[in-house]
């Protein structure tokens, strides 16, 4: 059964950080591209970051550039965004999504399989 969970999640001031991890289960991740979705309260879902399946192409959503990394370690089938410099509007539960699509689309229904998502809250 195909997997993935995000862990990493929870409460930070304004300014802090967090890592979040994507760890997949029942497949190999390498072979799939990921992405970082979220979604606040009475919002829609969106694209975050996504890194493709060998780690070398990377995007990012123009709210996040500078701030986010995404990043792969295909021998531990683990992804991580790391977040700096979060602000109150970064609180969503974020998700994690796999495709084996090569086009490097951040829409949601470009992805396949899903994580039950890690809720990430900025406040002071």
């Amino acid at each position: 059964q195909l997997q993935l969970v995000e862990s990493g999640g929870g409460l930070v001031q304004p300014g802090g950080s967090l890592r979040l991890s994507c760890a997949a289960s029942g497949f190999t991740l390498r072979a799939y591209a990921i992405g970082w979705f979220r979604q606040a309260p009475g919002k829609e879902r969106e694209g975050v970051s996504r890194i493709s399946s060998s780690g070398a192409i990377t995007r990012y959503a123009d709210s996040v550039k500078g701030r986010f990394t995404i990043s792969r370690d295909n021998a531990k089938n683990t992804v991580y965004l790391q977040m700096n410099s979060l602000k109150p509007e970064d609180t969503a539960i974020y998700y994690c999504a796999a495709t084996q699509s090569t086009i490097p689309s951040m829409t949601p229904n470009a992805y396949d399989y899903w994580g039950q998502g890690t809720q990430v809250t900025v406040s002071s």
